[in-house]
């Protein structure tokens, strides 16, 4: 089962640090499933997904063992994408001014652990950012290695734990974000799905908008630490 790699708060770079990035020898292709929106960017939304909330059900399955087979490497956040935001809505699909290579690929592989997670957040989100994917990707990993990540190992022991107080862990090992950039997500079952953070168009972080915050504070909460 998929594992916490640190017990204290590290960076995120060093939380997967057993990262062993699979060989790339292609990129996935990406259908649109959803209209294609083109639209000023106001803003910036960073989602990092709880891995042993993710892995729970899918470890066996082919399309996920990069993240959840524990063969390269065993991860807690890891990033989901980099989004841009446009007022209570988002840009999509914009048009693509250069391929994603097996390379890029590969190179994002240690905090994107899915071939098709990489060529998908591209093709919807970054290419209504920039024109080349090696930017999207580079400008993803700069925010990715700036922060740390909390205990959450030990978090997740607590009683009575609740949104809030995950949302407060990560603002106390990460000064510079205050809590009202940080969203929470949880599932209907009250386990942890997601860290949203919130970001103006100036990469400061900046006051998540309702859709982004997520789970109240008061709301009861669960994180899956895997077995």
């Amino acid at each position: 089962m998929t594992m916490l790699l640190v017990t204290t708060a590290s960076t995120a770079h060093a939380q997967a640090y057993q990262c062993r990035a699979p060989q790339v020898t292609s990129v996935p292709a990406i259908t649109p499933d959803s209209p294609r929106r083109i639209m000023p960017v106001t803003g910036y939304t960073l989602a990092l997904s709880w891995s042993p909330e993710f892995c729970k059900l899918r470890e066996g399955q082919r399309s996920h063992a990069a993240q959840c087979s524990g063969k390269n490497g065993s991860f807690g956040l890891v990033v989901h994408g980099l989004w841009p935001e446009s007022g209570s809505s988002w840009p999509q699909w914009c048009p693509q001014g250069a391929a994603l290579t097996p390379a890029e690929v590969r190179g994002a592989m240690c905090m994107m652990p899915s071939e098709r997670l990489v060529a998908r957040q591209w093709a919807k989100h970054g290419s209504c950012m920039v024109k080349r994917p090696a930017n999207y990707l580079k400008v993803t990993r700069i925010l990715w290695e700036s922060l740390r990540i909390p205990d959450y190992d030990r978090i997740s022991r607590e009683d009575s734990l609740t949104a809030g107080r995950i949302r407060a862990a990560f603002a106390d090992a990460n000064p510079g974000i205050p809590e009202s950039a940080i969203g929470v997500k949880l599932n209907d079952r009250g386990w942890l799905e997601e860290i949203r953070l919130c970001y103006a168009k100036t990469f400061r972080p900046a006051r998540c908008t309702a859709s982004r915050w997520g789970a109240k504070d008061s709301a009861a909460a669960k994180i899956w630490r895997g077995l």
